[in-house]
């Protein structure tokens, strides 16, 4: 028998008094935790002038803060099931603001880098945390589907909100306060949550399965390191494919260990329901069409276009707010429809979405060549995000619900590394090979003609990374239509019996 006792304690004849006031909390902190993966991308160059960063090493900035987040966060999420995840929630809101204030300060390139990792790693027990609470404090089924409308929403618009307000802050204030913004945030959102969240934890024995925590760390660690050099140098530099070997065969093993452990760091049962497979599935080919998206369109504002953060930044907020209204919509449509048709209709239309995007010219305005596709996309992706959050929990025993937000957690950022990497090696190859007929353009200068030239190219590259994650995209919805077979009546099915709940 398992260390882990069973108490039956239920509260959906009573529901939390303060249950809106904790969502407040969470949502809080998750939008902290998302828009702290794009807000660093805007202040880079500022904060590499300062802190003298080579470009080769521009990477860390980012790197740095998904390798320990997405490499730690299964054990955050089992540390968060047996210490409490009020505890850990608390925990990592205070991390997380130290080493945001330690990132704002930061003297030199070394100093900064550490602190992104320190934010990744009390990012890994924050985030899992967030969304457990959300399934243990929302017994109702339709209250359940807002709030996790709520979380969708922040999880689709916080890469866009990041990049507006690192343009904001790095053109009217400074680059640091990309860092020290986080600090306020997580202070506020700690004060909150003592009267507000209640804790939650599998009683008995706390078992840590350090070696399956180890495995899985460096497994994790490994393949995203690997994949972040094949997009900086190419898929078979030395630097790169010996990394994702190493990693996979850790995770592999990881998953014999998995296996044979009587308290597992992630039970296989997880994985072994086909909605909740789905639903990760689907988590990682979202991420990897979306996180490549943000990149690209901001080079091209930027870039291309030559606007000002402030203006690049600013470009997306059409986006967010249509993520917002589509989660908000889709969070009275899910009690009634259902997961399975919203999320494969989101996916299918985010790739239409896609599609138009990758028609882009240098020339294209805005209003007429990138915002029709920017909303199309945001009104998939606000379907899909809130049917990913409730499924992936779908049915999912108390004493898993931190390991299986953890793995939905790490999808994201796997998928996002990956599909970052190959659309990188898809920009330089397509943009290297790529012939611009210029006969049209005969009464620019040879000097216009040369920029024309060169932004064509890399324009045309942005477009077959686009019309990649359309395709990933497509699969997604196939995905999930064919794996998620659950109708509105599953939706309320989330066994919380092992619970305590105080």
């Amino acid at each position: 028998m398992s260390d882990v006792s069973v108490n039956n304690v239920q509260h959906a004849e009573t529901p939390d008094p303060r249950r809106w006031f904790a969502l407040v909390v969470i949502a809080i902190a998750q939008l902290m935790v998302i828009l702290d993966s794009s807000i660093i991308n805007i202040a880079l160059p500022h904060a590499a002038e300062a802190l003298k960063i080579s470009s080769k090493n521009y990477q860390w900035a980012v790197t740095a803060y998904t390798l320990t987040f997405g490499g730690f966060l299964l054990l955050g999420g089992r540390i968060g099931d047996y210490m409490g995840r009020k505890k850990a929630f608390m925990i990592g809101l205070l991390g997380f603001a130290a080493a945001s204030l330690l990132g704002g300060f930061a003297v030199n390139q070394q100093m900064l880098f550490g602190a992104r990792a320190l934010q990744g790693c009390f990012g890994a027990l924050l985030a899992p945390a967030a969304l457990s609470l959300i399934s243990v404090t929302f017994t109702d089924s339709k209250e359940r589907a807002k709030a996790f409308g709520v979380y969708g929403a922040l999880s689709g618009v916080g890469a866009a909100i990041g990049l507006i307000a690192g343009g904001l802050l790095t053109q009217y204030v400074s680059w640091r306060w990309c860092m020290f913004v986080n600090t306020p945030m997580a202070l506020l959102a700690y004060g909150l949550a003592i009267p507000n969240v209640k804790e939650s934890r599998i009683e008995g024995h706390p078992h840590y399965d350090v070696p399956g925590a180890l495995t899985a760390t460096a497994g994790m660690i490994s393949v995203v390191f690997g994949v972040s050099q094949a997009a900086k140098y190419s898929w078979g530099a030395t630097s790169a494919w010996p990394f994702m070997v190493l990693g996979a065969a850790l995770l592999a093993f990881f998953f014999f260990l998995e296996s044979r452990s009587k308290q597992p760091l992630l039970p296989m049962r997880i994985l072994a329901d086909r909605v909740r497979g789905g639903a990760f599935l689907t988590q990682i080919l979202v991420a990897m069409a979306l996180f490549g998206m943000f990149l690209w369109m901001t080079f091209y504002f930027q870039g291309v276009h030559q606007y000002s953060a402030v203006k690049s930044g600013l470009l997306f907020l059409p986006f967010s707010l249509g993520v917002i209204f589509s989660a908000g919509l889709t969070s009275a449509l899910l009690p009634k429809f259902g997961p399975r048709p919203l999320a494969t209709a989101g996916t299918f239309i985010a790739a239409i979405g896609f599609a138009v995007l990758s028609n882009l010219k240098p020339e294209s305005a805005y209003v007429s060549g990138v915002l029709p596709s920017l909303l199309i996309i945001s009104i998939g992706l606000g379907l899909a995000f809130v049917s990913l959050a409730s499924t992936a929990l779908f049915n999912v025993a108390g004493q898993d619900t931190g390991a299986a937000s953890a793995v939905l957690n790490t999808s994201q950022q796997l998928g996002g590394s990956f599909g970052t990497a190959i659309q990188q090696t898809i920009v330089v190859s397509t943009a290297a090979s790529f012939t611009v007929v210029t006969g049209a353009n005969a009464v620019m200068s040879k000097a216009q003609m040369m920029q024309y030239v060169m932004a064509a190219k890399e324009v045309h590259g942005y477009d077959q990374a686009f019309r990649f994650g359309g395709a990933v995209m497509l699969l997604a919805s196939i995905v999930f239509f064919f794996m998620v077979n659950i109708d509105r009546h599953h939706l309320g099915q989330h066994d919380q019996g092992s619970v305590a709940v105080h």
